[in-house]
């Protein structure tokens, strides 16, 4: 079944209402934050346990008038539905409040509607973090007002209303906050499209998810897709406005940014002009080329300037969590790729790790396929090292690909591991393909974790960048 579509519909009255939110995560409390501002009463109901909510330091803001936790509340009795992008628009009681006329809304869709400024979109199956914070560090250089948010930063509902007019925001935006949108950005990005999350969506609904994006721009909009990915190609029938385009392939049709030899090259307005160089970059892999030139063209699209621009891609360090260095010990590097929740990008650590690997594999799967990371693994792997809920799945993925392969339970016993089989010249590789919710409440909590565990290791030594 696709993914329903939306229609823009005016805000309910807050002021009086009684609200419902849906999460004590950070959009829960954003939301109930900005509802409480605005006049409302609120209850929030969370699915999980004192406890779980407690150990993530989600406590519910000042003047909440009720906290439901380990389950969520039927909506019947009241005005407005607002939902953290972790509730799905299919469960029983967000149907159930539409079928009673209740308004749902969320953070992104709050934001949209609420935001005077020209907002600039990015979404994407990977790279769309590193390419929002790029066009961040790019907008900080111009020296232009500018705002970064969404899926990448924590609260935004009470930056949002105060956002000059002449400034631009720049959210990163994943597929579930796309589920309750009626409105579009004025440039909207999409960094890929490849299978992920299908433990939740079909194929089908997940791509509709990500051709949210585009679905509510007009003639006076911009979308900018990623010529090299094949679902991506597929949104140009989707376009409403104009189109810019991105490749690592050689230059586009019209404009955009593309890759030629190691330059980076932009056309805006018939204007080609080399803009900086895959040396300039800071970031390690073929897939950071890829979120480099696509900063590139949404800076270009923004109206800044080529000198700007490469000032901030040759000083960007990169996100933290992605292909980043923690420390050497027993001979070996050691990289924090906790980012990597799913097979694709893990494959392009892999890819862009240079040094024989162990590979650190594990946390709760997502019914993805392996074939792919199984033959990556056997090219550039000697020794697989499965931990957590989804060990044994990854384990006998890797089984014959790879020389040594060891099922373990915990993150602690895989990095303890890899200590004992690293030799010199190694590269321990955490990229684990599944996501943290076994063992840790995101995956920066697990990338903390892996840090810690290895600065403890003995004759660790810290690596400059």
């Amino acid at each position: 079944m696709m993914v329903e579509r939306t229609t823009a519909a005016e805000l309910p009255e807050i002021a009086g209402a009684r609200a419902l939110v849906y999460s004590l995560g950070i959009e829960g409390r954003d939301l109930a934050r900005w509802l409480l501002a605005h006049g409302a009463a609120v209850t929030v109901a969370d699915t999980r346990t004192p406890e779980q909510l407690e150990a993530a330091g989600a406590a519910p803001p000042e003047g909440v008038e009720r906290t439901v936790r380990g389950g969520l509340l039927d909506p019947v009795g009241y005005d407005l539905l607002a939902v953290s992008q972790s509730v799905l628009r299919t469960h029983p009681n967000v149907v159930r409040a539409r079928e009673l006329g209740i308004p749902v809304i969320s953070q992104l869709a709050l934001a949209l509607r609420l935001c005077p400024a020209r907002v600039v979109g990015i979404t994407g199956s990977s790279g769309k973090s590193t390419t929002t914070a790029l066009v961040g560090a790019m907008a900080e250089r111009a020296g232009i007002e500018h705002l970064v948010g969404g899926n990448l930063g924590g609260a935004l509902l009470d930056r949002i209303e105060t956002v000059p007019e002449s400034a631009t925001v720049v959210l990163e935006i994943s597929h579930t906050q796309l589920q309750y949108t009626d409105r579009s950005p004025a440039i909207a990005a999409v960094t890929n499209v490849t299978p992920n999350h299908l433990d939740q969506f079909t194929w089908p609904e997940y791509v509709d998810l990500k051709r949210a994006i585009l679905r509510h721009q007009d003639a006076d909009g911009l979308a900018i897709l990623n010529a090299d990915d094949a679902t991506s190609r597929d949104f140009r029938a989707e376009v409403r406005g104009r189109l810019a385009e991105v490749s690592l392939a050689g230059p586009v049709a019209g404009e955009g940014a593309w890759l030629e030899g190691d330059a980076i090259v932009s056309r805006r307005g018939g204007a080609t002009e080399p803009v900086a160089t895959t040396h300039d970059l800071r970031m390690r892999g073929r897939h950071n080329v890829a979120n480099a030139v696509m900063a590139v063209a949404i800076a270009r699209a923004m109206g800044l300037s080529p000198e700007p621009i490469a000032e901030a891609l040759r000083r960007f360090p990169g996100l933290p969590h992605r292909l980043q260095v923690v420390g050497r010990a027993h001979g070996a590097i050691w990289i924090n790729d906790s980012i990597a929740t799913s097979p694709e990008r893990t494959l392009a650590a892999l890819e862009a790790v240079g040094e024989p690997a162990i590979l650190l594999l594990g946390g709760r799967e997502k019914a993805l396929p392996l074939d792919r990371l199984r033959d990556a693994a056997a090219r550039r792997c000697h020794a697989a090292i499965c931990f957590g809920e989804a060990a044994t799945p990854f384990a006998q993925a890797m089984a014959g690909a790879v020389g040594t392969v060891v099922r373990v339970e915990t993150l602690a016993e895989a990095v303890e591991t890899a200590a004992t089989l690293a030799r010199e010249g190694d590269a321990v590789l955490l990229s684990p393909a599944g996501t943290s919710f076994d063992a840790y409440p995101r995956f920066e909590a697990r990338g903390e974790a892996f840090a810690e565990l290895v600065a403890a290791l003995d004759g660790f030594e810290e690596v400059s960048p």
